[in-house]
């Protein structure tokens, strides 16, 4: 097998996660790096930050694939006064390249909520908000547990699934009602609350704001279990990976690939209050 290029990746991803699916606002793509460039490793990360470079710098890797964009709007500058300047200036110094698969990879089949979905075992999945080209295709995800279960065991559930933050999971509803049917969306999914309550008993997703989330629940709408946004999509990096080296394996490339270790949820410390004065 030949090594795979930075155009052999960007390739793989774009036919696994096609850029036309992306949301019109969004920036998905090849941020640095040379198509031609040579690729023996990708280390996958859900965000372009210094200490993911220096991770990737430490195991060799040549390419850089995040989940969220490294810059969402135009620049007039890449100078190194800025953290993103200073990510673009590591990364060029180094010759690694990096690509953004952003809600392009929320949207596509074998996504960021599908995995979501399949780290908490849920089956007969289908898309939450469908795309109206494609109803195969959209946000969020809405499958069944292969069991019922308290709200309470299923917080747990989720707990233990996911990737530990000092967030953990945040529950809005009686933790004695029952959970059969359970909707997820990897990262911010409040502004579907409204798809989640006409068809889940709980819904999975992350950055509720506090206003939405009453009168969802004043209006009669299911549970709520908010959990940290670097949580809920880091679940999909190990698929990822997989799928690419799979991918370009088939196409007579070869390329290891590593999921980083380092938490980027930005919360570092949770303190509650006693519960007893």
């Amino acid at each position: 097998m030949r090594s795979a290029t930075v155009a052999d990746v960007v390739q793989a991803m774009d036919a696994r996660f096609p850029p036309r699916l992306a949301s019109d606002w969004d920036a998905v793509g090849l941020v640095c790096g040379d198509p031609h460039g040579s690729v023996r490793s990708v280390l996958f990360a859900v965000d372009p930050v210094l200490a993911v470079v220096d991770e990737a710098m430490l195991l060799g890797a040549d390419m850089v694939i995040t989940h969220h964009p490294l810059f969402l709007h135009g620049v007039h500058s890449v100078a190194a006064t800025t953290h993103a300047g200073r990510v673009v200036h590591t990364l060029l110094t180094h010759g690694i390249a990096l690509f953004a698969a952003h809600t392009n990879a929320d949207h596509a089949v074998d996504g960021v909520s599908d995995a979501l979905a399949a780290t908490l075992g849920l089956v007969e999945v289908s898309p939450l908000a469908p795309l109206d080209e494609d109803p195969d295709l959209g946000t969020g995800r809405v499958g069944i547990l292969p069991y019922p279960s308290s709200l309470e065991a299923f917080a747990d559930l989720v707990a233990t699934a996911l990737p530990a933050t000092h967030h953990g999971v945040r529950v809005a509803g009686r933790l004695d009602s029952q959970v059969s049917t359970v909707a997820v969306c990897g990262g911010s999914g409040d502004a579907f609350l409204a798809e989640a309550a006409a068809v889940a008993d709980a819904y999975v997703t992350s950055d509720l704001r506090h206003h939405r989330a009453l009168d969802h629940l004043a209006g009669g709408g299911c549970a709520l279990l908010d959990v940290a946004h670097w949580a809920g999509e880091w679940p999909w990096l190990p698929v990822a990976a997989r799928q690419l080296a799979d991918d370009l394996a088939a196409a007579g490339a070869t390329v290891i690939t590593h999921v980083s270790s380092i938490p980027t949820d930005p919360w570092t410390a949770h303190r509650g209050a006693p519960t007893e004065r």
